[in-house]
Order: C-alpha cells, then sequence, then structure tokens
C-alpha cells in the first residue's frame, strides 16, 4: 500500500470525527511517513512500519474524547426546515426515552463491572484478614486447648492458600475487566462514528 491509499483509508476511516482532528491525524502520518522516506524506506516499507489503518483508527478513536465525537456526530450539516423542527419537538417524549433507557443500560454494565472488580477484591482481603485472625486465635488458643489450636491453624493455612490463588485470579479479572471496559467506550465511540462508503 503506497502513501496515498494509506491516507484515503485513514481518512475513510476517521470520518466521523470532527474535520479538524482528521486532517491534524492525515498531517502526523504523512510526516511520519516521509520521515522514514527520508531514512532510506521505501514508501510501502514506511507505510507498513504505520501500523494498519484499522489500529490506528481504534487507537485514534479510544483517545478522542466521546463528548466530541457526540458533538460533531450530533452538528447539523445543514439548517432546519419548520416540519423537521416540529417532527423533533413532537417524538420528543420518544426518542428521549429511548436515549435515557440506553443511557441507564449503558450505566448499568459498568455499575455491573465495578461491582464484580470489588467483590472480587473484597473476597481477597476477606481470605487475607481470615488467615491473619485464625493465626492469631490459633496462638492463643493452642495453649489451652491444643487440637482446637491446631484445627485453628489449619483454616489460617487452608484461607492462606486460597488468598494466594484469589490474588492471582484477581489480577486476570481486573486485567479483563478493564480491558472489557475500555473495548465498550470505543464500541459505543463507534455507534457514532459513521464511515463513509469508498
Amino acid at each position: 500500500m503506497n502513501k496515498h491509499e494509506f491516507l484515503a483509508q485513514l481518512r475513510n476511516g476517521l470520518s466521523g470525527l470532527p474535520r479538524k482532528d482528521i486532517e491534524e491525524r492525515l498531517t502526523f502520518y504523512s510526516e511520519m511517513i516521509d520521515d522514514r522516506m527520508e531514512e532510506g524506506y521505501s514508501e510501502e516499507e514506511s507505510v507498513e512500519a504505520v501500523g494498519t489503518v484499522d489500529e490506528i483508527v481504534e487507537q485514534i478513536i479510544a483517545e478522542t474524547p466521546f463528548t466530541r465525537i457526540a458533538k460533531e456526530r450530533i452538528k447539523p450539516k445543514r439548517e432546519l426546515e419548520n416540519w423537521e423542527i416540529a417532527l423533533i419537538v413532537i417524538s420528543f417524549p420518544i426518542w428521549f426515552s429511548l436515549a435515557i433507557m440506553a443511557v441507564a443500560v449503558v450505566l448499568s454494565i459498568y455499575v455491573l463491572l465495578l461491582a464484580t472488580f470489588l467483590m472480587l477484591w473484597i473476597v481477597f482481603a476477606t481470605l487475607v484478614a481470615l488467615s491473619v485472625a485464625s493465626v492469631v486465635t490459633g496462638s492463643v488458643v493452642l495453649f489451652s486447648e491444643p487440637l482446637t489450636g491446631v484445627a485453628v491453624y489449619g483454616i489460617a493455612s487452608a484461607s492462606a492458600g486460597l488468598s494466594i490463588l484469589m490474588f492471582f485470579g484477581c489480577k486476570v479479572a481486573t486485567r479483563y475487566i478493564l480491558k472489557l471496559s475500555k473495548d465498550l467506550a470505543v464500541w459505543m465511540k463507534n455507534l457514532f462514528i459513521k464511515k463513509e462508503v469508498a
């Protein structure tokens, strides 16, 4: 792929963003390709080193604030006629309630992710606290009732082992929860970006 094709595909992928942002990104990647060509690389190698268009578009969309994307999408391309304004006003109860429902669904997904994250780490903290409390209790009880003290030490070692396993599980789950929330944000931004057919 040459530079012209790359920039055309990039412009198409970013078509839902504000025009100023698109021009800034195109200028940036054009200069990056030119710099690599000045270093002695061929045009195709320079374009390939920049990365794929899809990866770049996804990264740019992830970095662009949602408000800027929504503002560009909602901004009318022409002045609305009287009948269009009347239709918007008359249909307000319908589209406004649907918009509130969509926002509520998205917020509930984020609350669910946050609750899962907190629940996992609270279980981990509880297991750690149980193991520490069992060691302290076992030390006190061991001298008066040896069998009970040994049983409490067993509980301490079991909860310590479970807390170690839970820690690694929480780390993995946290990584996936953060990735899922980022992917959800990018997906919502992509809903507002209208792709132009090349």
